[in-house]
């Protein structure tokens, strides 16, 4: 797929300095929470407007893993310069079949979730993030 970084920069947020922060992690995109925030982190860090930011963290990782979704493609469709919707029609023919049922319970188990129900390595992620940047 063909990068358009000029088009991503008008579809990025700048999450530099605390200007814009990405969407919150309940926001769905394709159908699934995370989704939105990872294409947000994923744009800025395009045109490195990241901040403190970081794309394919653990919390990406959760649902990339969960749809069976590979980041480089992820990446690949995001640096095309696609739009929202564009990238949840993307999602939508790649990420792995399930029946709305089960995606719907996920996405409402991951709106529940506290810092102590994530694995370790994520616990200890967020540990340091909040140390550092809240």
């Amino acid at each position: 797929m063909h990068k358009d970084l000029e088009r991503v920069k008008l579809l990025a947020r700048d999450l530099r300095d605390g200007k814009e922060f990405p969407r919150s992690p309940r926001t769905t995109l394709g159908g699934y929470v995370l989704a939105a925030r990872a294409v947000d982190k994923c744009r800025a860090v395009l045109v490195d407007w990241q901040g403190e930011y970081h794309s394919n963290c653990p919390l990406d990782q959760r649902w990339l893993n969960f749809a069976e979704i590979d980041y480089d493609d992820f990446r690949s469709v995001v640096a095309s310069g696609a739009t929202d919707e564009e990238i949840a029609q993307w999602i939508g023919e790649h990420a792995k079949k399930r029946p709305r049922a089960e995606i719907v319970a996920w996405n409402n188990k991951e709106r529940d979730l506290h810092l102590s129900d994530l694995p370790p390595e994520l616990q200890e992620f967020m540990e340091n993030y909040i140390q550092r940047y809240v």
